[in-house]
């Protein structure tokens, strides 16, 4: 469908802040595929839970049949977008900033279909056509159409202004090169669209007034309103720092953990704005969690939709089994995968095949891996029949643990009580 409808689900779904003319928005996007493009910035060599929204809604335009325009922003990178921020960024060197292009790109590609096509997904990197112009150059073709006064009307460029911090050239000019990208996919890729969180909306419509002023087709801006968090946290945010879509950064399980523990008062609004389930879908979903909260059902096909997006299905299957490994609700011996998965993110001791050849007993396991506080303690709690390994209970207090005890010949899930979870790996 090629018609105006994604307008209206996007409403539905809380995703429209701005934009520019709404009839006309519409009529442009009932005219067949109209390409759309959403731009990241390579700050760091992942993208983070915020930009799943973008990356989402750029989606959801291709399947309503329009053509997205992905950019990785190679050249803005190396200035820095002041919007949203009340300090300078640091600028980063060409290697690193490679680095984060080609990582961020890998990223990228996994949430739209690059399939040849009318509506096929372009992938592109602004730093292609903004290398080899001369400051000179752009000055005389595009500075021009830009007043100083209208740039510090801007929101992004006002509130650095009357921060403390204040506003670099470099920051300043941000305003020019994203402009730029705009006219240029205009031109070059018949790019009639931009789209991004509200914080954005000053960049997208200088863009517009540039390809005005130019005499070019006509372009059209969305905004979604930026996302926060019931509890007042910043939106992807944890006590660590930022939920990264790279897993070398925030594991699958912790990702996969992160959504599990979203907000009740949250979760509703992640299901419509972060998955791709149908408005219908969701409030299925939202029917089963509101007759037991506790099971926390949305939070759970949360967890599940958004980890099979970034990470795959494979790894939601194992990030779910060890998500009821952690929370006592597994049975049986625990899948390699899930072992794996909770390697460190549980308190997790590692023993070498020869110590534990030896023939330890589960006392001394116990105290090792820091499941007891002393021998007496892991007496104790054997005793009282309080401890679980892998799939079984120690029979008395001598019992033993050998190589042939590990599960898939590496690992001891160790558990005390109902909530605490110990991991040994045999190294």
């Amino acid at each position: 469908m090629t018609d105006a409808a994604i307008l209206t689900e996007l409403a539905a779904r809380g995703l429209v802040h701005d934009t520019t003319d709404r009839a006309e928005l519409g009529a442009l996007l009932s005219t067949g595929p109209t390409g759309v493009y959403y731009g990241c910035d390579p700050t760091a060599d992942s993208l983070h839970a915020g930009n799943l929204i973008g990356l989402l809604v750029l989606r959801r335009f291709q399947l309503a049949g329009h053509r997205p325009i992905a950019l990785a922003g190679g050249a803005t990178g190396m200035i820095g977008d002041p919007s949203g921020r009340s300090d300078e960024r640091n600028l980063l060197d060409d290697d690193a900033l490679a680095h984060n292009v080609a990582c961020i790109k890998e990223q990228i590609s996994r949430f739209l279909d690059f399939a040849p096509g009318p509506c096929g997904a372009e992938l592109v990197d602004n730093r292609s056509w903004t290398q080899d112009i001369t400051l000179i150059d752009f000055l005389r073709t595009d500075g021009k159409h830009f007043t100083v006064n209208h740039m510090v009307a801007k929101e992004s460029v006002r509130s650095r202004i009357d921060g403390d911090q204040g506003i670099s050239f470099t920051e300043f000019s941000y305003m020019l090169l994203q402009a730029f990208d705009f006219s240029w996919l205009n031109e070059h890729r018949n790019c009639r669209v931009q789209i991004g969180g509200s914080d954005q909306w000053g960049n997208i419509t200088a863009g517009i007034d540039l390809i005005r002023r130019r005499g070019m087709p006509t372009a059209h801006g969305l905004t979604w309103p930026l996302m926060t968090r019931a509890d007042g946290a910043k939106f992807g945010k944890t006590a660590a720092g930022a939920v990264w879509l790279s897993a070398e950064r925030t594991s699958p399980f912790a990702f996969f953990q992160y959504w599990v523990q979203a907000d009740d008062r949250d979760v509703e609004k992640f299901l419509w704005q972060l998955t791709l389930l149908s408005l219908d879908e969701v409030a299925a979903v939202m029917e089963r969690h509101v007759s037991a909260p506790e099971r926390r059902v949305a939070q759970r096909r949360l967890a599940e939709e958004v980890t099979r997006l970034v990470h795959g299905g494979d790894a939601v299957a194992a990030a779910g089994e060890a998500t009821d490994i952690v929370f006592g609700r597994s049975s049986g011996t625990p899948s390699a995968v899930a072992l794996a998965a909770l390697v460190d993110e549980v308190p997790t001791t590692r023993l070498a095949r020869s110590a534990l050849a030896a023939g330890p007993t589960v006392v001394e396991v116990l105290v090792a891996c820091g499941a007891a506080a002393s021998k007496s303690d892991a007496r104790r709690v054997i005793e009282q029949h309080g401890i679980v390994l892998n799939a079984g209970r120690p029979e008395h207090v001598e019992a033993t643990i050998g190589l042939d005890d590990l599960a898939h010949g590496r690992y001891v899930l160790v558990r005390r009580g109902k909530k605490q979870v110990h991991l040994v790996v045999a190294d």
